[in-house]
């Protein structure tokens, strides 16, 4: 029997990209069923064309909650089975409202009694990486019969691919800014949406882009966000040879194919960290105040710097004292590491 299933995305591009291999998991199972997508414009844009659900509906489009709130429910009401990837109280009351019949969830935010399926979150004491927890969620409601976090014979499978009208519009931007393709491309991404106790320092990713260009002849491309802007140039203005700087100049779908292009992409822990690994581009991880273990990017072709000092990990935003886990990690050490990867492979 066909069923037209409603998931609630994550609200941010990591966590997105975490769900994915559940998602795929979904479509495995339940090839019938009708999957309806729901997520916030800034994450959408991330699971078009990649076949892992039929439809991508834009939600929270409005600065009115009270219309956020109707326009969801108008997209779940007609779905058979909820799946609320997303743990707030208000997917789970857009479930309820929608009268889905069948609603499968985290038993968080003081929820369960609007939930027919409730899972209780076990990765953390179980030290598994987050992807596993939208994974378990399938298995802890009956909709997988797998154990997840047991079966040594599951891989799970977050990858991405860019789409063709997107790596078309990331070329012609390069071409624009001058990128050729007779030399290497490093990706550079110093923001974090969480916090500054998740950024390497300005200084230092100025310096590294410099050594890169100076030795290597690499062509450096700046990410980020349009509230990240003032970074970028700020290490932009640091430098001693130019960078072109992205942050801010591009959607989603072009972010993706722009970091698919690039030879080696080197960022702080963040969605775009994630979106590297999902798309199979070679990085080097940078991480703070988390834990790599937890969310580290998900791919063999990741390495990770990670100073574990006397506090690691934190996880907080911002540093109370000396953000001493990244104070140890040193330009030459990333540049190594980054040479290596250039001229090796």
């Amino acid at each position: 029997m066909s069923r037209k299933v409603f998931i609630r995305s994550t609200n941010w591009i990591g966590d997105a990209v975490m769900s994915v291999a559940a998602l795929r998991e979904l479509r495995r199972l339940y090839p019938q069923d009708h999957l309806v997508l729901a997520a916030r414009p800034w994450v959408a844009g991330l699971f078009e064309k990649q076949g892992l659900v039929d439809e991508v509906v834009s939600i929270e489009t409005t600065a009115s909650r009270l219309k956020n709130f109707r326009h969801t429910v108008s997209v779940a009401r007609s779905c058979d089975r909820a799946v609320l990837l997303q743990n707030a109280l208000g997917a789970a009351l857009v479930a309820f409202t929608a009268r889905i019949p069948d609603r499968a969830g985290y038993r968080t935010d003081g929820r369960s009694w609007l939930l027919t399926r409730s899972a209780v979150p076990r990765i953390k004491r179980l030290g598994r990486h987050q992807m596993y927890y939208y994974l378990d969620l399938l298995y802890q409601t009956g909709l997988s019969s797998t154990d997840y976090l047991s079966d040594s014979d599951f891989k799970p499978d977050i990858s991405l691919v860019a789409g063709p009208q997107s790596l078309a519009d990331a070329r012609r931007l390069l071409t624009q800014n001058g990128i050729a393709g007779n030399r290497p491309v490093v990706g550079v991404n110093p923001g974090a949406f969480f916090g500054s106790a998740k950024r390497w320092f300005p200084d230092r990713y100025a310096a590294l882009a410099d050594l890169l260009i100076q030795r290597l002849d690499a062509q450096i491309l700046i990410f980020g966000s349009p509230d990240e802007r003032r970074l970028a140039d700020e290490i932009r203005e640091q430098m001693r040879h130019p960078p072109v700087v992205l942050a801010g100049a591009t959607c989603l779908p072009t972010l993706m194919a722009l970091i698919s292009l690039c030879n080696l992409f080197i960022t702080n822990d963040s969605g775009p960290m994630h979106l590297a690994a999902a798309l199979g581009t070679t990085q080097i991880a940078l991480f703070g105040s988390t834990d790599e273990i937890a969310t580290g990017p998900y791919s063999p072709k990741a390495t990770v710097v990670h100073k574990h000092v006397e506090c690691s990990p934190c996880l907080l935003r911002e540093c109370p004292l000396d953000l001493r886990c990244f104070e140890r990690i040193k330009v030459d050490e990333v540049y190594e590491l980054a040479r290596t990867t250039l001229t090796h492979g």
